[in-house]
């Protein structure tokens, strides 16, 4: 049986025409399926009027006990429970998730190296025989960038790992398609022309295009990610416009193809 997991940026999240056009899209996504959220600025907006900094390194949030208090409020609560309701207004039976929540997905605290992430959670394990026993109820899980640890803490968990660790968990009873939405049309092979989509990346060209600067920054760990799954047994990974999501999942004619 196929299984479709799709994870929306947080650049999704937080543009109301990008989010309502998306959600139309994904209700008419035929299930099984699942959704995985970032968190976009709105933690950011809510930590500036509880007076709480934001520290960001190389594009990840440095996440201390107030912060982890902002993101657990915003991304829990806030974020996951109106994508929840409007999906629910569009005939989608969904269920809002941490991974705290039957202990669905279990992390530890990253490790202090050169930076300290504070609390960040590195996935350790996905209890897919729970997350089947949902879909089994014919409900749509959706998942916020949370999870937890053995000692009781919850972890802020980039979104993006966090889709791939569920599609490399659910690949072992389905034929996962996994699907990256984000606010451009694919891999570019120039960030300003989206008529630079590369149709399909193989992961010799993707080393290749990493060593001359052309793909940096924050695609590598999507990127990275992507190439996780597939070679963890995920069947099918593509990375796409949230506009043309349908285009992705049905037909397969929109976004870049990780092979």
């Amino acid at each position: 049986m196929q299984l479709t997991i799709i994870k929306i940026g947080g650049n999704v999240v937080d543009n109301p025409t990008l989010r309502e056009n998306f959600l139309n899209d994904f209700a008419q996504i035929p299930s099984p399926k699942i959704l995985v959220h970032g968190g976009g600025k709105i933690a950011t907006q809510v930590a500036v009027k509880l007076d709480v900094e934001t520290v960001m390194v190389e594009g990840r949030r440095i996440t201390d006990k107030a912060m982890l208090d902002v993101v657990t409020m915003v991304y829990g609560g806030l974020v996951n429970k109106t994508l929840v309701a409007q999906l629910q207004s569009r005939g989608v039976n969904t269920i809002g998730l941490t991974g705290a929540d039957a202990g669905v997905i279990l992390s530890k605290k990253r490790p202090v190296k050169e930076i300290d992430y504070g609390f960040v959670g590195d996935i350790e394990k996905v209890d897919n025989v729970f997350i089947d026993s949902l879909l089994k109820q014919n409900l749509v899980p959706v998942f916020a960038p949370l999870t937890y640890d053995k000692e009781g803490n919850m972890l802020n968990t980039n979104a993006d790992t966090q889709a791939q660790a569920i599609a490399v968990a659910m690949a072992k009873d389905y034929e996962v398609n996994l699907v990256y939405c984000f606010e451009k049309k694919g891999v570019l092979t120039d960030v300003d022309d989206d008529n630079s989509v590369i149709r399909v990346l193989k992961k010799d060209y993707y080393a290749q295009l990493k060593s001359e600067g052309v793909i940096h920054t924050g695609m590598i760990p999507k990127l990275d990610n992507a190439f996780k799954a597939i070679a963890e047994g995920v069947l099918q990974v593509t990375i796409c416009h949230a506009a043309e999501v349908r285009l992705a999942v049905n037909e397969g004619t929109a976004g870049t193809k990780i092979i």
